[in-house]
């Protein structure tokens, strides 16, 4: 019997000591650091938005104070409140022309963007190449950089018109540069000990800008990209104020609501043009994260 009755506490006593490390892992501290991951995102998502909110917050109640009070009465017109510039996207005689002038507008910048884009790498690369080559042409990469956009406007329109093609063109030339540069600078800036590695293997120059410089600088492309991106809206809506022929932009409509002095259509589609360039930008951000952000932080 004593020797059952000491089988029996043996049993218990394993059994307490395996409910006790049950009760241990239960509370171990991967688990314990696993439980306030979602307070944690959402102090994360207060940090990144919070900012911005209380910025737009406080520009708002400027808006409002400087129009309802600073202001005169008879000069009103000049800053509309809030709400009454919020209405114009709902009102059905200006919002679909409107909402139809940004689809316009958005097609040039696309187009635009991805010329030039293809533009930019095939024109870095070209450089990358020699030395020789990249002193011929990169004065004129900066030159189309620096000149004045209006002073091309007369050309442009003489050349191609004044229609979409024209608008395009604008867009291209005010983002090319970024792409240019970008894209050369990441090229250039290969590891020198990796492309020895690739020079001892023999490697042909497709090969090591296949293998090594081309996903090396994929970084720098993907932040060329999104400056263009904000750029080429930039381009799309200044080629709108010149070239109106055919289908008319968003800055077709900017200028006619300055013309008209109407002060309400003219504060949204502002503010619509701004969202949108916002949201290009965003996108190729999110973008240049999900497809380099496993190895490199894209800020």
């Amino acid at each position: 019997m004593d020797a059952a009755e000491a089988v029996d506490d043996l049993t218990t006593e394993e059994h307490r000591e395996l409910e006790h490390r049950e009760t241990e892992q239960e509370v171990s501290p991967d688990t314990a650091a696993a439980v306030p991951l979602k307070p944690r995102r959402w102090r994360g998502g207060i940090a990144n938005w919070g900012p911005p909110v209380a910025v737009a917050v406080v520009i708002v109640g400027l808006w409002y104070l400087v129009g309802s009070v600073i202001l005169e009465p008879s000069k009103s017109y000049l800053l509309p409140p809030p709400h009454a510039v919020f209405a114009v996207y709902f009102d059905p005689q200006v919002a679909p022309d409107m909402y139809e002038a940004l689809w316009n507008t958005a097609v040039v910048a696309l187009t635009g963007l991805v010329i030039a884009i293809v533009l930019g790498i095939v024109w870095a690369v070209a450089m990358n190449q020699a030395r020789w080559i990249e002193r011929s042409l990169y004065p004129y990469a900066v030159i189309l950089q620096t000149i004045p956009i209006l002073a091309l406007v007369p050309l442009i329109g003489f050349w191609f018109g004044f229609d979409f093609t024209a608008r395009v063109i604008v867009a291209i030339l005010i983002a090319l540069f970024p792409m240019v540069s970008n894209t050369l600078f990441g090229l250039q800036s290969v590891d020198a000990g990796q492309r020895e590695l690739f020079a001892l293997q023999h490697a042909s120059r497709w090969i090591v800008l296949k293998k090594l410089q081309f996903p090396a600088a994929l970084p720098a492309i993907f932040a060329g990209m999104r400056i263009s991106a904000g750029l080429a809206v930039v381009g799309a809506i200044v080629g709108d104020f010149f070239f109106q022929r055919g289908t008319p932009g968003i800055g077709a409509l900017i200028s006619k609501y300055q013309a008209r002095l109407n002060a309400e259509p003219l504060f949204a589609a502002i503010i619509l043009a701004s969202l949108f360039g916002v949201v290009v930008f965003w996108f190729f951000g999110w973008l240049g994260k999900r497809v380099v952000g496993k190895w490199y932080d894209f800020a």
